[in-house]
């Protein structure tokens, strides 16, 4: 059979020795480090001597940062699958999107009965299988309207409320070796695992070419279904390599609970087998190749293996932003800068579509998605990595949830955002309002160079020595003059842990309260950051004010101290105040790669300098109106302030307070923010969903939009960056020269 031409991959399959329980998780951990992707566990529930695997795989990943976790395969006799289902989910969503479902039929049927579970023959443990798989993926699948039912021979649901989903797609890898399981593999699963030692020669491709007939019947494409193999440490590299190129294997999961074993695995045998196998490519390989066309062009061969079309698995993933919904005609991963050019060149050829760039968190407004158009999916590239001093090497793939894990060990941090699943790229090229913006200014302020694919195609270094006007643009309006594929930002120090507070104020005069919060804030330390959040006013009754409070500082009685002017301000229902690492407060809310948006989001912002009376009389007006939406006042100034307003594209630096509503849409309530537009110093443009000029005028002043204007003729001539706050060109030409894209 052919090489699938997959990614290779490594993983450990540790044995789960109760009388050792942290040996077993330390050998987990010594899987991450030495490089590992995946650790995986057997499950046999029945078997005292062994730890649960549930538990330890929960255990392990809340232990571990990177690596999946997998049972190998957990007993499905022993697990109803819409609860292991949910469990699953639940442990993604957890750990970032890290959960495997490695899943088989039982065997022991004798120890199995003797836990409660059931008795069934080889043949009906093959059919609940089946059965199990539909009911785990309907749980699987919350944005499906309705209830999930199921009348099957083994597993009835009935009415069911679907949910949670998980973080990204769960891989399902199925533990099978006989022809009707391998079919099924074919049918539903997204991968086959059988051990290498149970295995006669030619079962690999027998089993390869049922489960490529199958899926081919299914209608489903033979290469979207990983081959892995379970093997020893005495296969060598050779062997292992051999069956990577003849059979597509390209997950090798080594038994053992020897740590020299699995450091000589990780770093020398699949090094080799790395080596051989592309050896093997390079030198004309049968290798399988995906051939992937958009309007009857061919995808570059660098692209086409990961691209994705409607109906491709995995393609469900980018018709949902965190509001809104889309349906792209093709989805680009490139997963290396080099990839990022070839998926600009090809773009550049259809510019009769929209082009989004999604870099790889949730944004608000839902355009990095788009209908029929191309996508440039730049999760993959999501290194971060911490360089000499404070500064940090990041992708625009990476989340800032991310970041905050991987600086916090430094005691670094950098102000970004209060969502710790926003994606890097799409925030460090508009602004960047975080919990640490009056003391350290907005994300912008720390960057100190960018790498930007233009539109010609070009790998372009900028910096405040290297094209700096291009660097000046990337800084407040990116999306519009490339696509950003590394950054190099300054972090700064932060404590250990930091102040959090939430209060819930009742005020009986919101506009009062807001004036007074106001006030409050811009006298405050510059270590305390603020944002409030107000539902519209019930009528008859005060209005519930949440407020989320930091504050950068690691002594209790100086976080009393600062707080105590704001919790001042008016009767609290409800009150918290805790010590936290800063990397917590961008996970306490749930990781939203979730995503499951629909339908075109509205949302409105503005910037102002001041809460001053006439603007709160305003919102509490907004307040007032029937539609139901969400209006938060988000701390900016303090040090936004201290950059000069010519130095970066953002240009609102004198403005303290961010307002944005998401939701409304009715006429009255928008004929009531209308009344806020004059009071405004500008837009952030992440909140904000309306297009066109007047938006535009609203987010850069005059004198910034001819620059931008002329920019855009300079960079982007024949506008082929223009779905996302579109400027265009300067009226003339003008083409970039090697001196304009030198590196």
């Amino acid at each position: 059979m052919p090489d699938y031409g997959h990614e290779l991959r490594f993983g450990s399959f540790i044995t789960p020795i109760n009388a050792r329980p942290q040996q077993v998780v330390d050998l987990a951990v010594l899987s991450e480090d030495v490089g590992l992707d995946v650790v995986t566990f057997q499950d046999h529930p029945y078997q005292a001597g062994f730890l649960d695997t549930w538990t330890l795989l929960t255990w392990v990943a809340a232990r571990t940062s990177r690596i999946h976790v997998s049972g190998n395969v957990l007993n499905l006799p022993m697990r109803p699958p819409a609860l292991l289902a949910r469990s699953v989910a639940s442990l993604d969503l957890l750990s970032g999107g890290r959960a495997v479902l490695g899943l088989g039929t039982g065997g022991f049927w004798d120890a199995i009965a003797a836990m409660g579970g059931p008795r069934r023959t080889a043949g009906e443990s093959v059919s609940a299988l089946d059965e199990a798989l539909d009911v785990i993926r309907g749980i699987w699948a919350g944005g499906d309207p309705g209830p999930l039912r199921l009348d099957g021979r083994f597993y009835q649901v009935g009415d069911v409320e679907r949910g949670p989903s998980p973080a990204h797609e769960i891989p399902v890898w199925l533990g099978a070796y006989k022809p009707r399981m391998q079919r099924i593999i074919g049918r539903k699963a997204d991968g086959w695992l059988p051990s290498l030692p149970w295995l006669k020669p030619g079962d690999l491709a027998r089993g390869n070419r049922i489960i490529d007939q199958e899926a081919t019947r299914a209608g489903r494409d033979p290469r979207d279904i990983t081959r892995l193999l379970n093997v020893t440490p005495r296969d060598t590299a050779g062997d292992l390599a051999r069956i990577a190129v003849e059979d597509g294997v390209s997950v090798f999961v080594v038994a053992s609970d020897d740590p020299a074993e699995l450091r000589r695995f990780a770093q020398s045998t699949a090094a080799e087998i790395r080596e051989r196998v592309a050896e093997a490519r390079s030198g004309h390989a049968a290798v399988s190749r995906r051939v992937v066309a958009f309007g009857g062009d061919p995808v570059p061969e660098a692209l086409a293996a990961r691209a994705l079309t409607p109906g491709d698995r995995g393609h469900a993933r980018y018709t949902a932003g965190y509001f809104r919904g889309a349906d792209p005609g093709l989805v680009l991963r490139p997963q290396t800068p080099t990839e990022v050019r070839d998926a600009v060149r090809y773009a550049a050829r259809h510019r009769d579509v929209p082009l989004g760039l999604l870099s790889g968190g949730h944004g608000l407004s839902g355009r990095s998605l788009n209908d029929g158009g191309i996508v440039i999916a730049l999760g993959a590239l999501d290194d971060v990595t911490v360089l000499d001093g404070h500064r940090v090497r990041i992708g625009p793939g990476a989340r800032w949830g991310d970041v905050a894990r991987r600086l916090a060990p430094h005691g670094l941090a950098i102000t970004a955002g209060d969502h710790g699943g926003v994606g890097v790229g799409g925030l460090a090229t508009t602004g960047g309002i975080g919990w640490f913006v009056r003391q350290h200014g907005l994300t912008i302020d720390h960057i100190r160079s960018v790498d930007v694919v233009t539109a010609s195609g070009d790998l372009v270094h900028a910096s405040d020595d290297e094209n700096p006007d291009l660097f000046w643009a990337m800084r407040g309006a990116g999306a519009n003059f490339g696509v950003a594929v590394s950054f190099e930002i300054d972090a700064h120090p932060v404590s250990e842990r930091v102040g959090f507070a939430m209060l819930t104020f009742v005020p009986d005069d919101v506009a009062a309260f807001l004036h007074g919060w106001g006030a409050a804030i811009e006298n405050a330390h510059p270590s305390v950051t603020g944002t409030l959040m107000i539902g519209p006013t019930r009528p008859g009754g005060p209005a519930a004010v949440q407020a989320l409070v930091v504050v950068d500082s690691d002594d209790p009685d100086t976080i009393v101290e600062r707080l105590t002017p704001l919790g001042d301000l008016a009767p609290l229902a409800d009150q918290s105040i805790q010590l936290t690492p800063y990397s917590a407060l961008l996970t306490l809310a749930p990781e939203d790669e979730l995503q499951h948006g629909r339908g075109e989001p509205v949302s409105h912002a503005g910037l102002v300098r001041h809460l001053t009376g006439e603007t709160t009389e305003a919102i509490a007006d907004l307040l007032a109106t029937k539609s139901r939406f969400i209006l938060t006042i988000r701390s900016a100034g303090g040090a936004a302030a201290h950059t000069s307003v010519e130095a970066t594209a953002y240009a609102w630096r004198d403005a303290n307070f961010l307002i944005a509503a998401l939701g409304g849409g009715s006429p009255e309530y928008e004929e009531r923010w209308r009344r806020l537009l004059p009071l405004f110093e500008g837009t952030y443009l992440s909140f904000e969903t309306d297009t066109g000029p007047d938006a535009l005028a609203r987010a850069f002043p005059p004198a910034h939009l001819r620059r931008l204007r002329d920019l855009k003729r300079r960079w982007d001539p024949t506008g082929l960056f223009r779905d996302n706050f579109a400027i265009a060109p300067a009226a003339g030409a003008h083409t970039p020269t090697s001196d304009d894209t030198r590196r």
